[in-house]
């Protein structure tokens, strides 16, 4: 094993959660592995055995890769690196004919962060091609298989990682942060701010005759519940206000308006 720098920490339970990858075969599927690690906040990765590797060519595959291959791990044999581990979890995409403690990732997952309480938890994927053989799963104390459409079970290395990684993040990391808003988003609009939008858009649905076949109060209390529902902010209603009195502003702009009948009568006087 070659000496390396701490991983990055999370402040959390993710910090004594290991991946740990069991004769790869494709140098990709561990560039893959690293991005999905990352994403999700979990940073030691450990290789067995790996066929290929190239911290050069990982680096140019999988974005900001440095925080997971400065402190990577690689070792001779499974047991080495799982020696410090007090749990242990294997992943496979079938049942065995061997008798196994078997789980779905979210209840495993749960008890993971239970367990990282005592020490390394390590997670376990095998070989691309075949998984993990019965030698390595005897050395995993349960056995995760993620649910699947039973004609394809098989997941890319790099997703049932995610995947796992994932519901490990919605147990212990960062799920309290504020959804992202538009860089214009103001505070929720008053009612005074939304009965001067009601009173615009009724405005310019009767210039354009949009109540002739149509009873209004009706037609109104439909438009007040749908953007009720919607939770409009301050700029969002003075928007929807805005094209209400556009509506008006356009005709008058656009539209000639009908000559007087008073004119028109007076004209005919003249004729006769």
């Amino acid at each position: 094993m070659t000496d390396r720098s701490p991983p990055p920490t999370s402040g959390n339970a993710l910090d004594r959660v290991v991946i740990v990858l069991h004769e790869t075969q494709d140098l990709v599927n561990i560039a893959g592995t690293i991005r999905a690690m990352t994403n999700m906040g979990v940073f030691r990765l450990r290789l067995v055995r790996p066929r290929e590797f190239s911290e050069y060519r990982i680096s140019g595959i999988a974005h900001q890769a440095g925080p997971v291959l400065d402190s990577l791990e690689i070792h001779d044999s499974l047991d080495e690196a799982l020696s410090d581990a007090v749990w242990v979890i294997g992943t496979s995409a079938r049942r065995r004919s061997a008798n196994r403690n078997y789980g779905r990732p979210r209840e495993l997952t749960q008890e993971m962060v239970e367990r990282a309480t005592d020490g390394t938890v390590a997670i376990v994927f095998g070989r691309e091609d075949r998984g993990l053989d019965n030698e390595a799963l005897d050395r995993c104390d349960r056995i995760v298989i993620i649910p699947t459409d039973a004609r394809f079970t098989s997941l890319n290395l790099a997703q049932a990682v995610l995947v796992l990684c994932w519901e490990l993040s919605m147990h212990v990391g960062d799920t309290d942060r504020a959804l992202p808003e538009g860089r214009r988003a103001t505070r929720a609009a008053t009612r005074g701010e939304m009965e001067h939008m009601f009173g615009a858009l009724e405005q310019g649905l009767h210039r354009i005759d949009f109540f002739k076949a149509r009873e209004p109060e009706a037609v109104l209390r439909t438009i007040r519940t749908i953007l009720s529902r919607a939770e409009l902010d301050r700029r969002e209603s003075r928007l929807l206000a805005a094209i209400g009195f556009e509506i008006g502003n356009w005709i008058d702009r656009n539209v000639p308006a009908p000559p007087p009948q008073d004119e028109e009568k007076d004209s005919r006087s003249d004729d006769e």
